[in-house]
């Protein structure tokens, strides 16, 4: 379907809890609330303090974690997965977590980003003897854990993610003990939670709201949190390295009520918005009204419309209840892909001018068709006005992105970008007013997609590394 082709995908959301009876199902609930970070797939592995239970399948949670199923996940402890796929195949073979018994005993682990030499570390692996089951960069910590010498797997996990480049933010579970751990640069996000004597560990804060747990702190970039029987001990075993946090995660990737990175993700987004139309207004406000793309542009165009004195209307109406797959009819359909998902009010639109408020362009088809579809609604102008910089480069730390050929704003200027998808004018934000939107300072931001300047070497092509 267009609508999703065209937009990044939203990598992986994990979830963890230890010391509570109901830990598989409060770990469905959590990834229930996260699921908008991965739709193919989900699993949970969960400890009764003596042995490990897993569960995995491809689907959406609600529809595969079922309540037989978690009868069989029984125990205190748990962690949880749900995916979109950014590095491997989508097969059953790759959903996570993964569990394994080896040296060390049991363990099992999942991980939110990216591994760019995890290719290079599979191959070393596989010349020592080892066998994968899965095309996953995840797969590659778990037969290095159990390879080393260490006494024990978290003190095996330390030595391995010492000599680990890249995105993670990880939870392993053993028998007796949860781990979370998020790798020194802070990449992904990963926050902890209590909920009365449990600790509970999340990609977003929004998975502690639905079971009522108290969002404690954020995990920090370069920290290995051990929950144990004993309570809770942190340590910080990796090199010090810059720090580099996601922007995207508040452009787009984060739910509006989640608090990540310290940061309210609706706030960044509401001042995105006014920034955006103090830098892009349009010339001639009179009968002008500011449209959303639902629902990741809502939060941007509301602060726009403040910002700018002009009207705010939801005249873009997003139907919720499309899944992955559909029969498109035979009979040619304009923008079919398009239609199934986003229609126009076209009483609030016909002979208005449109300011429509989006966080990304990725292919620019999407848009295109869009811009399109309000101008049949009756529009006598449509602008388009975007909360982030034009994205020139794919992402290698977590994120689904097309190839740097296959993104617009490579392979366009602003101007053609507007001809292409047919828009009266285009308008992106700038990196420093996002940025300062969002509360953070560049030195400590990944913008590598707007700038094309990487935190860290890759394992293809030699991109920019700048760590000012």
């Amino acid at each position: 379907m267009d609508l999703i082709l065209d937009k990044f995908h939203e990598e992986c959301g994990i979830f963890g809890v230890f010391g509570h009876s109901e830990a598989s199902t409060l770990t469905q609930l959590g990834l229930f609330a996260l699921q908008h970070r991965g739709q193919e797939a989900c699993g949970i592995v969960s400890s009764d303090g003596e042995d490990l239970h897993q569960f995995r399948s491809q689907g959406l949670v609600a529809d595969v974690l079922t309540e037989d199923v978690l009868k069989t996940l029984v125990g205190t402890s748990a962690i949880g997965h749900t995916r979109y796929s950014t590095a491997g195949k989508n097969t059953i073979k790759e959903v996570q977590p993964f569990a394994v018994t080896c040296q060390h005993g049991q363990i099992a682990v999942c991980h939110n980003g990216n591994l760019p030499f995890a290719g290079e570390s599979r191959k070393e692996l596989e010349q020592a003897g080892a066998i994968f089951s899965s095309t996953s960069d995840t797969e590659t910590i778990l037969h290095s854990i159990a390879r080393t010498r260490a006494a024990n797997a978290i003190e095996a996990a330390k030595q391995v993610l010492k000599k680990t480049e890249g995105a993670f933010s990880l939870l392993f579970l053993t028998p007796d003990s949860l781990v979370a751990v998020r790798d020194p640069r802070g990449f992904r996000p990963l926050v902890l939670g209590k909920l009365k004597d449990a600790w509970c560990v999340a990609s977003e804060t929004c998975a502690f709201d639905l079971i009522d747990a108290e969002y404690v702190r954020e995990i920090k970039a370069g920290e290995m949190l051990v929950v144990d029987k004993n309570g809770l001990h942190s340590f910080f075993p990796f090199d010090e390295k810059t720090i580099s946090v996601c922007s995207f995660e508040h452009v787009y990737f984060s739910r509006p009520d989640s608090t990540i990175f310290g940061r309210s993700v609706n706030q960044s987004r509401h001042l995105m918005g006014k920034q955006l139309a103090v830098e892009h207004p349009i010339a001639d406000p009179d009968d002008a009204l500011v449209v959303p793309v639902p629902d990741s542009g809502v939060a941007a165009a509301i602060g726009y419309a403040r910002q700018s004195g002009i009207n705010f209307r939801q005249a873009i109406i997003r139907n919720h209840y499309v899944g992955r797959t559909f029969i498109e009819p035979s009979q040619s359909i304009r923008s079919f892909g398009v239609r199934l998902k986003l229609n126009p009010i076209k009483d609030l639109i016909a002979g208005k001018k449109i300011i429509l408020v989006d966080d990304s362009i990725v292919r620019g088809t999407t848009s295109k068709k869009i811009v399109q579809m309000v101008r049949e609604a009756g529009a006598k102008e449509v602008h388009m006005r975007i909360s982030c910089p034009p994205t020139i480069s794919p992402c290698y730390y977590g994120v689904d992105t097309p190839r740097k050929a296959d993104l617009i704003a490579a392979q366009m200027s602003v101007a053609e970008v507007c001809r292409y998808i047919e828009a009266d004018s285009l308008g992106y934000l700038s990196l420093k007013g996002m940025l300062e939107a969002i509360g953070l300072e560049p030195k400590s931001s990944c913008v590598a997609c707007w700038n094309g300047k990487y935190p860290t070497l890759i394992a293809n092509g030699k991109p920019t590394i700048d760590n000012s």
